[in-house]
């Protein structure tokens, strides 16, 4: 299984609450889809349910989020 820190683009912080929540390694859908989902290219997977693909989406729409506008 591949780590999601060889994707290069995920923060450090991000990384280290992926490791936290348990996410060590990428799952294989997670590591054919991220890189292309990362790079901005629109995606259709097919996979069982249990497989990664919502943590795939979610990871790519997080990176697309700037942090900066909101309030805290």
């Amino acid at each position: 299984m591949t780590a999601f820190s060889t994707l290069n683009v995920l923060p450090p912080a991000q990384l280290t609450n992926l490791n936290e929540l348990g996410y060590l390694t990428m799952t294989p859908v997670q590591a054919a889809a991220l890189p292309a989902i990362l790079a901005g290219k629109d995606v259709r997977v097919q996979a069982k349910t249990g497989s990664g693909k919502t943590a795939a989406f979610g990871l790519g729409l997080l990176q697309q989020i700037d942090a900066s506008l909101f309030q805290t």
